[in-house]
């Protein structure tokens, strides 16, 4: 092989690379053993890769309302489960389950999404 095809084999390898080192693992980020039921309204969603984050205004047990990140799949990921982008907006209510942020942060993954009507929009399976 030539050092040209070496060079540029090794570009594409570590471009290929990149993102998957990039994306991260579910348990390094979220914690199983801290399940989490926000209800609130939704105030803003963002349909990007590699995950769709909405967030939730919730009121704390003092009635001090709270602003929850709630992470999904990946815009393919939530198409696949039937969601477009207006499936959830701002002002919908919601109930989200999910597992909180090992950082302790107002963050949760939004394994499942239950609209105020009762429609599931994200019922936890392949999430």
């Amino acid at each position: 092989m030539g050092n040209q095809f070496r060079i540029a084999l090794a570009g594409v390898l570590f471009l290929v690379g990149v993102p998957v080192y990039a994306h991260h693992a579910f348990s390094t980020e979220f914690d199983t053993s801290k399940p989490i039921t926000l209800e609130g309204v939704v105030t803003n969603v963002t349909w990007e890769n590699p995950h769709v984050f909405f967030f939730v205004d919730v009121a704390d047990v003092d009635g001090n309302v709270v602003n929850w990140k709630c992470e999904t799949r990946g815009p393919n990921g939530l198409a696949k489960q039937g969601w477009t982008k207006n499936s959830l907006k701002a002002g919908d209510k919601v109930t989200v389950h999910g597992y909180l942020a090992r950082d302790a942060s107002h963050m949760v993954d939004g394994r499942k999404v239950t609209l105020a009507d009762g429609r599931k929009i994200l019922s936890g399976q392949n999430n």
